[in-house]
């Protein structure tokens, strides 16, 4: 007797047809998400040019040497670094080794790095909530966000933060996971992550540690002595993953390294905690153009600190957009999920998110030392993960008397918010807050009554809330990809009436750098325009050192250029200008070591006048270049004005394409 063997899809008259299986629209979805944001972050990215030519002057020293490379110095010669930890500077030094010079090969690391971020929140939030249109509502919020657009079409360390950031949060949350194999491996994975965070932007990469902290303790699996254990673990391997550069760097000869950028007395540990730590806190940062020093107070100069900071006009358009909707879904998802297991994987999220936003919104709300508005970036994780989480719950709940309300109230103040977030900007598309803040309320309105809509109804009045949510930042964020942005403070979006950062209304921030209030093109109190030389033996104002070219980077002429090559083998270092943007653009345009005096803000103590006039004595600089920008700092050291003083008293000056330069291979001039 032979047993007949069905498949499990055959099918008979009588039993009629099997069920249409269900259609897997995640990973279709992702990939359509991930191109958008590819697509997003990518398209004219050359448009901006070198971008933040400090970092990239960096990037394009690091591709000539390893030396460079490894300090991340400002030149090939390794005469000072960035004042930054190095890491984020690798993935741009590779691409420019790999692929040669260009615009494109020093920011397409960060467009990459951005939709590795947005994958990731989409990957995390989908696995807590367990809902996929979740996770890609999160990856959408994110990659819409338009300070997310800014910097991952740009090149600061920022960008490469967030996508650690991120990564570190996911493997908190797969450590808290009920039934996942030895949740010490992620934990430890997680440290190592926070570890480079701090080797990409120092101390900032902390503050989401208390998130960390709390979550893997309140909704860890093992006991509670294994969980503490693992937080050690945690703690140790983000100390070793961020110590053993601090290490070499300390204890390597300082002789024969480069001087540490940022710092006054040549020590990675005083640029860590003080003018790249607590000094960003308390607005005493020596040698900064804006914050702390002598009588200083920081928060005077980079606009007001208060709970409402982020919703200020230089600040609001960056980030501000879905916060009060995150901040609404943070409380009533608590709410939510207050009776469920202390294990439970949503509530850790909104735990691990919403003490994220909490604790880095706080710190840059009261923060009195130098803030910039991109530093926001470092919110649009948190608040598009609670946006997806929120939701979700708001969806599993919806037949409660609490969940309708508590959407009406997100929409609500997210309609709210972008209608006035537009009113700011009046020449730019002036119609959309008319069309968001109508439909807005009545999808608010609609969501109300959740628990007594139909199903379909319930979900095109979802549907229309997302689409009146995101109007706005998506406006924002399609004017900032199709806007050049260049200099050292850029801002996202257009021009917003009552602006500071970036220039007149603080729209763009393109080619600025300077604090809140200043012009566009204006330079910064006491600096004398650039090309213009200190006459013969006078000081130049602002004995604590010079704001070197702050604004942007110099574009020397081919005339010039052709000067600066001339037998450039022969010197160490073809030029020297005060300030690190100002010998960025030199160094750029002829692929030549430039030093940069004293930094940065050109405030620096590298290298001391005895320094240079061994260097000189040495041959190993050709040229200086005046008029670099001789500027007021808040304390910081006077070598660059002592240096550029001695230059105009020793040396001869001559013109080139309306730029004084000093040969300092011909002798005195007197």
């Amino acid at each position: 007797m032979t047993a007949t063997l069905t498949h499990p899809e055959t099918t008979t008259p009588e039993a009629g047809p099997p069920p249409r299986p269900r259609r897997d629209y995640y990973r279709p979805a992702l990939a359509a998400l991930l191109i958008a944001t590819g697509v997003l972050y990518l398209w004219g990215l050359s448009s901006s040019g070198w971008a933040n030519s400090f970092y990239s002057a960096a990037a394009q020293a690091g591709s000539e040497s390893w030396k460079a490379f490894f300090f991340g110095s400002s030149d090939a010669a390794s005469s000072i670094t960035v004042d930054k930890t190095p890491l984020a500077l690798w993935p741009m030094a590779l691409s420019v080794k790999v692929f040669g010079l260009s615009s494109w090969s020093i920011l397409v690391p960060q467009a990459i790095e951005g939709v590795l971020a947005v994958w990731l929140l989409t990957a995390t939030v989908r696995r807590t909530t367990g809902v996929a249109w979740a996770g890609l509502l999160s990856g959408a919020a994110m990659a819409l966000t338009p300070v997310a657009v800014l910097m991952f079409r740009f090149n600061n360390p920022d960008s490469m933060l967030v996508l650690l950031m991120v990564a570190a949060a996911y493997a908190v949350l797969r450590a808290v996971e009920d039934g996942v194999r030895h949740p010490v491996r992620w934990m430890a994975l997680a440290g190592a992550l926070v570890g480079m965070g701090f080797l990409t932007k120092m101390l900032q990469v902390f503050l989401v540690l208390p998130a960390f902290g709390l979550v893997y303790l309140v909704a860890g699996q093992p006991r509670v002595l294994k969980r503490m254990g693992h937080l050690l673990v945690a703690f140790g391997t983000m100390i070793a993953t961020a110590g053993w550069w601090i290490a070499i760097v300390s204890l390597w000869p300082a002789a024969s390294r480069p001087y540490i950028g940022g710092s006054q007395d040549n020590s990675i540990l005083e640029l860590t905690l003080g003018y790249n730590g607590f000094g960003r806190l308390s607005g005493d940062e020596t040698g900064s153009v804006g914050g702390g020093g002598a009588g200083g107070t920081g928060g005077s100069m980079w606009g007001e600190t208060g709970i409402g900071r982020l919703f200020t006009s230089e600040i609001g358009g960056q980030i501000a957009w879905l916060l009060p909707a995150a901040l609404v879904l943070l409380v009533g998802g608590l709410w939510l999920t207050a009776r469920r297991p202390r294990t439970d994987r949503v509530r850790a999220g909104l735990l691990l998110w919403g003490g994220w936003l909490l604790v880095t919104g706080l710190t840059f709300s009261f923060m009195a030392g130098i803030f910039h508005a991109y530093y926001t970036v470092a919110l649009a994780p948190a608040v598009a993960a609670l946006i997806g989480i929120g939701a979700a719950l708001v969806r599993q709940h919806r037949h409660s008397w609490e969940a309708g309300p508590i959407a009406a109230v997100a929409i609500a103040a997210t309609t709210i918010t972008a209608f006035l977030l537009l009113g700011r900007s009046a020449d730019f598309v002036p119609w959309l807050r008319w069309v968001v803040l109508p439909v807005g309320v009545l999808a608010a309105a609609a969501l109300t009554g959740l628990r007594w809509l139909p199903r379909r109804l319930a979900a095109a009045a979802a549907v229309v809330a997302v689409l009146a949510s995101l109007a706005g930042p998506a406006a924002y964020a399609v004017q900032t990809a199709s806007t050049a942005h260049t200099g050292s403070i850029p801002t996202a979006g257009p021009t917003v009436a009552g602006g500071g950062f970036g220039g007149p209304g603080g729209g763009g921030g393109r080619g600025m750098g300077g604090p809140p209030g200043m012009q566009q093109g204006q330079a910064p109190t006491g600096q004398a325009p650039t090309g213009q030389a200190p006459t013969g033996g006078q000081r130049p104002q602002g004995v604590g050192g010079g704001a070197g070219g702050l604004l942007s980077s110099s574009e020397p002429s081919a005339e010039l250029q052709a000067l600066l090559t001339t037998d450039a083998d022969d010197y160490t270092w073809v030029a020297a200008a005060v300030g690190s943007n100002s010998a960025a653009g030199y160094q750029l345009a002829t692929e030549e070591p430039v030093m940069a005096i004293g930094g940065f803000n050109g405030s620096d103590p590298s290298p001391t006048l005895a320094e240079f006039q061994q260097y000189v004595a040495d041959g190993q600089v050709h040229y200086f270049i005046g008029g670099s920008g001789f500027g007021q700092s808040m304390g910081g050291s006077s070598a660059s004005s002592d240096i550029a003083a001695w230059v105009a008293d020793n040396f001869t000056a001559t013109t080139v394409d309306g730029v004084t330069i000093y040969d300092l291979t011909t002798g005195t001039s007197s």
